[in-house]
């Protein structure tokens, strides 16, 4: 057998592996998603540099089935060998069952992961062993499982690649990682939201297929097994190849610089996208990130934000009125782009309640999301603080006594509690609020009367709001103002609600739906508060947590981030519109603002309808940093990399001035210095103080 026949099932695998990258990236390019044109060099780097990647990611990969096969063998069963070996195995099965090993150390499901492993090991070693006429079978078989399981595998991940690109716009990135970790979750939503039996079995099928005729062309391999001086040059070739490869992937993916966002997305190689964002799943913004001296860093924020002083954003608020220690009740609306509403040019009429309400309410025109997930919107309302690289403040291990919207409520004497629908443990959003004094009402405190419908993210919103009011009727007889913060469930993939509700099906699966329904829901919890005798003295607080969709043609398309908000209060708050820049950091020191309270403040957040406001809007990803002001979008990013935009807004006669979101962002020639130092001024001083732990609550 020649030396590239033993190599069959590498390059078998191989060439199927460069198929299925070849048509995925054929699908991606012509997805509607994929709003842009290509340049002829984007193309040829899409499919030459591309495929080039793939090729060395595949060579990493394969390292498995090298070890497999590497080890495949005769002489290990011959005697006495083969008896001392199983011998072995079996002590050690015996040792790992029932002795304290590091496994038990660990915890968790890895004992039970590695006695399985050894468990099967074992019994087919011994099979092997002391069935020497099936050995040939056998062997056949494990040698087309593993086969069968790469094959499944490349298959698996064109797939989930495609649905990832179908919901974001983006090859991995961190939140693949995150999707990780909430399995339940996760697979619950692909499970209610795609067509997963005949998705899968149309799988099963195709892999079946490709795996026969790869063990077709490969099973020479085991046929003919290569002799010990093979192997050692299979592991030669194989193990420089694998060198070469740690070198050549950073190489191509720093070759992935066009202006052009959607081309190196499609550029880039899923699986090393993957496992970048794993390790890079908290950003050291010193590291990364382009900085000033910490002196003049902080000077440029005391510019910025009035009465700090040193290095800290501690400063004292005072008001000149009473204070009016009103119930507050803080909705934060899952998924809630500024576009599904009628006022920023939706003709669908999918929020008629909350268009209403907007017309009631003190009305933020001008208002962007700080990031694209919902703990980055939870953070902002309850931090008041600017997002910074990497994971959010909530899903990091120092996330507890921060200074937080519920300290300075909790200082006036309020109950303070987050409700959610689902289960708080996911995203992390129990251990946040709950180390930072807050009280929970998820899932786990609903009664099964209580719960009418629900999916894998939770009771529907028409029941979160049913317990919501059973609540505050408890607090209301305290005698202590409340403040609750509720986050909504029902708009989020599936997209499944009770039916007969809307005139859009429960279980269409539809994203107007939820739309539809999430205002629907809200339109009947207004119509039980307002009959409660807490509601003429409440104040509500409705903003979105994020927009239903981050993907677009620049790094921060900024009107991917643009969502609506408005304080209602009737008899308090005089209807109104404030169209300067803002951003969710800004939403609660406003509304502190509104009911006069004198506190002393860590927030970045400022009183917006303070006359020494200066509008800016903060706006990222996790680790591309953006400033919006003065019509420039500055954004920073790792390696020191800084871009700046010139934002030129887009009219829309059919829109009012106010409302349009839509501009175009064209690099800046010439920069503008002073937004860059202001933009490093803010993620600078706002990394330092978490790093410091100088963000602590005050006593």
């Amino acid at each position: 057998m020649t030396l590239s026949k033993k190599f069959s099932p590498f390059y078998n695998l191989l060439i199927f592996y460069i198929i299925v990258s070849i048509v995925l990236r054929i699908f991606l390019v012509f997805h509607p998603i994929t709003q842009s044109s290509f340049v002829f060099i984007d193309i040829v780097k899409i499919f030459t540099l591309g495929l080039l990647s793939d090729f060395f990611v595949f060579v990493l990969v394969s390292g498995f089935l090298w070890l497999y096969l590497i080890f495949i063998s005769n002489s290990k069963y011959l005697n006495p060998t083969g008896y001392i070996i199983f011998g072995l195995l079996v002590a050690l099965l015996l040792y790992v069952s029932f002795g304290n090993t590091i496994l038990n150390e660990y915890g968790g499901a890895l004992p039970a992961i590695g006695i399985t492993f050894i468990a099967i090991k074992t019994i087919l070693f011994g099979l092997l062993l002391f069935l020497p006429k099936y050995r040939n079978k056998i062997r056949f078989w494990l040698f087309t499982f593993v086969i069968f399981l790469y094959v499944i595998l490349i298959l698996q991940n064109g797939i989930s690649e495609y649905f990832f690109w179908n919901e974001f716009g983006v090859k991995y990135n961190f939140i693949a990682v995150n999707y990780l970790v909430y399995t339940n979750e996760v697979i619950g939503n692909i499970m209610e939201s795609y067509p997963v039996i005949p998705l899968f079995s149309g799988l099963f099928i195709i892999a079946a297929l490709v795996t026969y005729l790869i063990v077709k062309r490969s099973k020479n391999y085991i046929e003919s097994i290569p002799a010990f001086v093979d192997k050692i040059k299979i592991s030669g070739i194989y193990l420089t190849l694998f060198g070469l490869s740690f070198l050549a992937i950073p190489f191509l993916a720093a070759r992935e610089n066009s202006q052009n966002i959607f081309a190196n997305e499609l550029e880039a190689n899923g699986i090393y996208r993957f496992y970048l964002a794993f390790v890079n799943s908290e950003l050291d913004y010193f590291k990364f990130y382009k900085t000033m001296p910490n002196n003049e860093v902080y000077v440029q924020l005391h510019e910025q934000i009035p009465g700090t002083s040193e290095e800290s954003t501690l400063r004292q608020i005072k008001s000149e009125a009473a204070e009016n220690h009103k119930n507050v009740v803080l909705i934060t609306i899952e998924s809630y782009s500024a576009d599904f509403m009628k006022v920023y040019g939706n003709e669908q009429n999918l929020t008629p309640f909350l268009d209403n309400l907007a017309t009631k309410s003190l009305q933020f025109t001008n208002f962007y999301a700080v990031g694209n997930r919902t703990v980055r919107g939870l953070e902002a309302v309850t931090l008041c603080f600017p997002p910074t690289a990497g994971e959010s403040v909530v899903k990091r291990v120092d996330n507890k006594n921060k200074f937080s919207t519920g300290s300075i409520f909790k200082q006036k004497g309020y109950n303070v509690k987050f409700m959610y629908g689902g289960d708080a443990f996911f995203d992390n959003m129990e251990d946040f609020f709950a180390g930072n004094g807050y009280g929970i009402v998820d899932k786990k405190a609903f009664t099964p009367e209580e719960i009418t419908f629900a999916n894998i993210w939770g009771a529907c919103d028409e029941d979160m709001y049913n317990k919501a009011i059973k609540v505050m009727n408890n607090e209301a007889k305290e005698n202590k103002p409340f403040f609750n913060h509720i986050m909504t469930v029902s708009n989020h993939r599936p997209f499944t609600y009770p039916n007969n509700k809307i005139d859009i099906p429960g279980d269409a699966k539809s994203r107007d739906g939820g739309v539809k329904y999430t205002d629907f829901a809200m339109k009947n919890f207004f119509a039980m508060a307002s009959k409660q005798p807490w509601f003429a003295n409440t104040v509500f607080v409705i903003l979105a947590d994020h927009c239903a969709s981050s993907a677009g043609k620049t790094e921060l398309p900024i009107e991917k981030y643009r969502i609506p908000a408005m304080i209602y209060s009737p008899g308090y708050i005089q209807p109104q519109k404030y169209t300067n820049l803002m951003s969710q950091i800004d939403i609660m020191p406003t509304l502190f603002g509104l009911l006069n309270f004198s506190y002393q403040s860590k927030f970045y957040g400022q009183d917006v309808l303070k006359s020494d406001y200066k509008p800016r809007a903060f706006i990222a990803t996790y680790q591309d940093l953006g400033l919006i002001k003065d019509n420039v979008l500055t954004i920073i990013s790792p390696k020191q990399k800084v871009k700046q935009f010139q934002l030129t807004l887009k009219k829309d006669q059919k829109t009012a001035p106010d409302f349009q979101i839509y501009y175009d962002q064209n690099p800046i020639i010439k920069e503008r210095t002073d937004l860059v130092k202001e933009t490093i001024s803010y993620y600078q001083t706002a990394s330092d103080i978490l790093k410091k732990k100088k963000y602590q609550k005050v006593n």
